[in-house]
């Protein structure tokens, strides 16, 4: 059994926990939302003290052979520029983050099993871990031998958004490649679990499908994974749509937006019914929303975030080329941009040391470090 089966019975079997997170988004007056708000508040300083923990992504490949309708990274944008790091680029980048402050590094790529080849993933790894503790991967689903050798190279935490939990929605906007395989997506955290990961990340890109259902089936899959997978820690995040390459006009859906408000309520809901639960907040949103949510739930915040590779440094910027059905195509004249794309755009442009700043005048500690393998050899 695996959290297909209980996704399957959805919305028609639902726990008590399911039903009373349901009632906690549900349209609720200012005044409750207040109480919520405060209720959020008192559950994260109990269990997290006025901490939050920085991280920062570091894209080592741009390459893709899927075709996702809201990703700039899509196999049909031919015209973009693509780049993969070579691995002493991505020490390069993975030392700026370090002089930065960073010791939280999430390896992000896209899924291309030419570019980004077997072993790839554990050489970056390997090259980097003396010096960056805690590394994280956002990469396309593997086999659970596979996440088991990765957490043997020093990998220990894994994040996969289901991007839509609609199966209708999903199979419109995955018109090729792995990625279409729903339920292979879906059971990709229990694998991971199996791998040994010690830290999982789930969420919905928020946009693509009505807000509320995208938000109990995600409810729905951590209290899963709570149970079955009760010896690792889990984080959720909510990523709104942005603007991307393809689509750099983007507006929302207004029929399936979330809104700032709804977001807030979101945040609460979550950490009312999941008060152990890690919640992350990207630099996709504003800098002044991003403040205000700082004491109201959220433990992880991405800083200074660039979203292509070579985006710290300008590493691989000899290397750019085009991809074409998969096959690389070399630029034929100087592009007018002298980076590879991005996956989308980011609002908060504030460094790290910026956001610092403003925690601690908010009487937060940034938490930089926050693990160290050390502890698993005594």
């Amino acid at each position: 059994m695996s959290f297909v089966d209980t996704f399957n019975q959805l919305p028609d079997e639902k726990s008590l926990l399911l039903q009373h997170f349901e009632q906690l988004i549900s349209p609720c007056s200012d005044t409750e939302l207040e109480g919520m708000a405060k209720k959020s508040q008192g559950l994260t300083l109990q269990h997290f003290g006025k901490t939050m923990r920085l991280f920062a992504p570091l894209y080592v490949s741009n390459e893709c052979v899927n075709n996702c309708k809201y990703c700039g990274f899509s196999r049909d944008n031919t015209d973009i520029l693509r780049l993969t790091l070579s691995v002493d680029q991505v020490v390069k980048e993975a030392k700026h983050l370090y002089d930065q402050g960073f010791r939280n590094i999430l390896l992000v790529a896209g899924e291309h099993p030419k570019f980004v080849s077997e072993g790839y993933l554990q050489k970056c790894i390997d090259a980097i871990k003396s010096f960056i503790p805690t590394i994280a991967l956002e990469v396309g689903p593997l086999e659970g031998d596979q996440y088991a050798d990765i957490v043997q190279h020093g990998a220990e935490g894994l994040i996969v958004y289901q991007e839509t939990y609609n199966r209708e929605v999903y199979a419109k906007l995955h018109t090729a490649g792995p990625k279409k395989k729903f339920d292979w997506r879906l059971e990709c955290a229990e694998r991971a679990y199996e791998g040994g990961f010690r830290r999982i990340g789930i969420g919905a890109l928020f946009g693509l499908a009505p807000w509320k259902d995208e938000a109990i089936a995600l409810a729905a899959h951590l209290e899963y994974l709570y149970k079955h997978c009760w010896k690792a820690q889990f984080s959720i995040a909510f990523p709104r749509m942005r603007p991307y390459a393809g689509n750099y006009e983007y507006t929302p859906d207004p029929d399936l937006y979330l809104s700032d408000r709804s977001l807030v309520q979101l945040v609460c809901a979550f950490r009312i019914c999941f008060p152990h639960v890690h919640i992350v907040f990207s630099t996709r949103e504003s800098k002044q929303l991003r403040d205000a949510m700082i004491p109201l739930g959220i433990t992880h915040m991405s800083a200074g975030s660039a979203t292509e590779p070579g985006g710290y440094t300008g590493a691989g910027e000899e290397d750019l080329h085009h991809t074409v059905k998969g096959k690389r195509v070399e630029l034929t004249e100087n592009p007018a941009c002298s980076k590879a794309t991005e996956q989308f755009t980011i609002d908060d442009t504030r460094s790290a040391a910026e956001i610092s700043t403003v925690l601690s005048k908010q009487d937060y500690e940034p938490v930089w470090k926050d693990w160290e393998h050390t502890i698993l050899n005594t």
